[in-house]
């Protein structure tokens, strides 16, 4: 369980560039759900959050926005700041997300459809969780 980066190859030529994620093969889940964040206005923060199954890719496919995950242990900002750069999340993580540039267009790829069953919104219960 945890988190990490994941370098998705860029294909292109003097048209542009083309990334292609598909499951099996660079992305580690089955992709049922896809959604994205924009328009997130300036000091907004988002998230606040964990789940209990869910595993998910974020990628920033324009702009920038900062995560900050937490295990319970430790807490660790990483940047998104590249769209051939996916930030790969499972298991009992605790994700906020902050620092949106005006133009960050947030795409998220989950391996579950939308539970409301799945979500961890209160941090001391996310914290009980993780020392079961």
């Amino acid at each position: 369980m945890g988190f990490g980066l994941i370098d998705f190859k860029t294909l292109g030529d003097e048209r542009g560039s083309l990334i292609a994620i598909e499951e099996g093969y660079n992305a580690p889940f089955d992709i049922k759900r896809v959604y994205y964040i924009f328009d997130t206005k300036q000091g907004v923060e988002r998230g606040f959050h964990a789940h209990i199954n869910l595993k998910q890719i974020a990628i920033a496919v324009k702009g920038s926005c900062t995560f900050v995950l937490d295990n319970g242990k430790t807490r660790k900002e990483i940047k998104l700041i590249n769209p051939n750069q996916g930030l790969f999340i499972e298991g009992l993580i605790w994700r906020e997300m902050k620092d949106f540039s005006a133009d960050c267009v947030l795409v998220v790829l989950a391996s579950e459809h939308y539970d409301e069953s799945d979500y961890i919104r209160d941090y001391d219960k996310f914290i009980e969780e993780v020392n079961r």
